[in-house]
């Protein structure tokens, strides 16, 4: 009986991923001045459990200021090196399955309480920052106001990505994922609601993110896996758009990256987005139709065995992503596997757990 498409191993670049499904990025908020702490370790190696073909390590700011909140992982100092280090080496021995790790800026969105705080920009008394942009407006109202960056301080974020890149080949990440959606800073250049310059990084709002992307594919190994989270859409009039996203793979499909992550959203506080299953699969879809050779992951409320399955049997993906799934359930992969009939492994400290050791399983995921 062949395997579902689900299950079925996927090479990227150098590396192969032993079934599609992917553990998206999740902010933590949970560590000190950048250093990954002891909860990393248990979500981490939790997560190493799960059987996901890959996993990838949340949102890492590429400088201090490029974090979201005080609680954000970095990856900009030998400190955060060593931290990450610990719980990569916990990671590794729980599975040889890959994992990578995701590094961005938060741009004009940086400098606020984590989401569980209510997410809002720090104030005075409470350690805020000044934060950037390609133009200086705020995400919205209340919000801080950005500084402009200059050619000179973007061609130093660039370089800051670069030494972020190099400590996440360094560290031996089998893949690293470039942050460029969901209002943050390449993202805020790519959209005209959050880019207005009237310089060449106004006039092209893709030169940025793809100096970027080069700098990051020169120094990145070929044989381990480079890739993009994009957005598709600003769900907002006169914003990023499909169309935008798919000329934009195409270009990181030029400079060599091997994937892209099709999201959508969170470039401004007003958007109004129609979420539903699977919503923004139609917009991995059409990044995979219009550009060839490039792996293409999808993700956004992707729930249920079933849909996953239908996503990559019919070609919609080639991956899918879960963030809260997980969250909700570690074990998705196991019972994806039973409910579509693949094989799959855990640890064996965990094997009692098998529907052909454990009576129980039945009862508690009774078959439709």
């Amino acid at each position: 009986m062949p395997l579902p498409e689900l299950f079925t191993p996927l090479e990227l670049a150098g590396v192969t991923l032993p079934n599609r499904i992917v553990v998206s990025p999740m902010c933590q908020y949970s560590a000190v001045d950048g250093d990954m702490t002891d909860w990393h370790l248990m979500h981490l190696g939790n997560l190493a459990c799960s059987g996901a073909g890959l996993t990838m390590v949340e949102a890492t700011g590429i400088t201090p200021e490029g974090r979201i909140t005080h609680g954000c992982t970095g990856l900009y100092s030998d400190s955060n090196e060593r931290a990450m280090a610990r719980v990569l080496k916990l990671y590794r021995s729980i599975t040889k399955h890959p994992i990578g790790l995701q590094i961005g800026h938060a741009g004009r969105k940086a400098s606020t309480h984590p989401p569980f705080r209510g997410g809002q920009p720090l104030r005075e008394g409470e350690s805020p920052w000044q934060t950037v942009a390609p133009s200086a407006i705020p995400f919205g109202e209340g919000w801080h106001v950005p500084h402009e960056l200059s050619v000179a301080e973007i061609r130093q974020l660039v370089e800051a990505f670069v030494s972020s890149a190099q400590r996440a080949r360094r560290l031996g990440f089998d893949a690293l994922e470039l942050h460029s959606a969901h209002g943050y800073l390449i993202h805020q250049f790519l959209s005209p609601l959050s880019n207005r310059r009237t310089d060449e990084y106004g006039r092209n709002r893709m030169k940025a993110p793809l100096e970027i992307a080069e700098a990051a594919r020169a120094v990145w190994p070929r044989d381990r896996i480079l890739g993009a989270r994009i957005n598709a859409s600003d769900w907002v009039e006169g914003g990023f758009t499909p169309a935008d996203a798919v000329a934009y793979a195409g270009e990181l499909k030029r400079i060599g990256l091997d994937y892209v992550c099709v999201s959508s959203g969170a470039s401004v506080p007003h958007a109004k987005i129609p979420a539903s299953p699977g919503y923004q699969v139609p917009f991995a879809e059409q990044v995979k139709k219009a550009v060839p050779g490039l792996a293409v992951r999808a993700v956004g409320l992707i729930v249920a065995p079933d849909q996953a399955q239908e996503i990559v049997a019919s070609g919609k993906a080639d991956m899918v992503a879960l963030a809260r799934g997980f969250l909700d359930d570690p074990r998705w992969v196991w019972h994806a596997a039973e409910r579509l009939g693949a094989p799959f492994e855990c640890p064996p400290q965990y094997a009692r757990t098998r529907p052909e050791q454990w009576p129980g399983a039945r009862l508690a995921r009774p078959r439709p």
